[in-house]
């Protein structure tokens, strides 16, 4: 549904919504009030209240649409790759591009890891599996070898992974020795398929 089509309470509560997700990532949640809120969505304070009960339920709304995991998952999913190895490769490339063009992603993720200890994310987990699961076909469908672990697994290794590798090259990137800038993630994506350990069998 298109914002025209909408109502006037939608979009008096998808305003709301903005100002305080715009408030949130420049001063943090516990430093925003409701009345800056309003200010910002241009509305009476009393008008939240008609469409969220607390400024929680605010920031828990923002979280279910919003949330990084809702927008890169799709995103990942879609990416070409024949193989295994193609597509992990094709992933992580989207996966690091798409965080670097959003930093509102790691900022809210922030903010729920450290003023509310991860709480909306059982919620969240509700409507993000289904959009996990076409990726974990995916993983099942290219031809490769892969181990048998269960895909699930290997989604939440790679979100891991590939999610810190941005965030250190955000925080240290510049200051890197170019030898350890130089085809990093492709490095990192070779580590992922194939571990850091010599293959003995291979090399005997």
């Amino acid at each position: 549904m298109t914002e025209v089509n909408l109502s006037k309470g939608e979009r008096t509560r998808l305003a709301i919504e903005e100002a305080a997700y715009e408030l949130f990532l420049e001063q943090g949640y516990s430093a925003t009030s409701m009345r800056q809120v309003a200010e910002r969505a241009g509305v009476a304070v009393g008008g939240i209240y008609n469409h969220f009960a607390s400024k929680d339920e605010i920031f828990e709304a923002i979280i279910r649409n919003r949330h990084p995991y809702k927008q890169i998952l799709p995103l990942v999913s879609a990416v070409p790759g024949e193989t295994a190895e193609e597509f992990i490769h094709n992933a992580a490339q989207a996966l690091v591009e798409e965080l670097g063009r959003r930093p509102d992603f790691l900022k809210l993720m922030f903010i729920e890891i450290v003023e509310f200890n991860t709480k909306h994310v059982a919620g969240l987990m509700e409507e993000v599996i289904p959009q996990v699961l076409p990726l974990v076909q995916r993983l099942k469908s290219p031809a490769g070898m892969l181990r048998p672990i269960h895909p699930a697994i290997i989604l939440r290794a790679f979100m891991g992974m590939f999610f810190s590798y941005y965030i250190m090259e955000m925080m240290v990137g510049q200051v890197m020795p170019p030898e350890m800038r130089e085809d990093s993630l492709d490095t990192f994506v070779e580590i992922f398929l194939h571990g850091i350990l010599v293959d003995e069998a291979k090399d005997v």
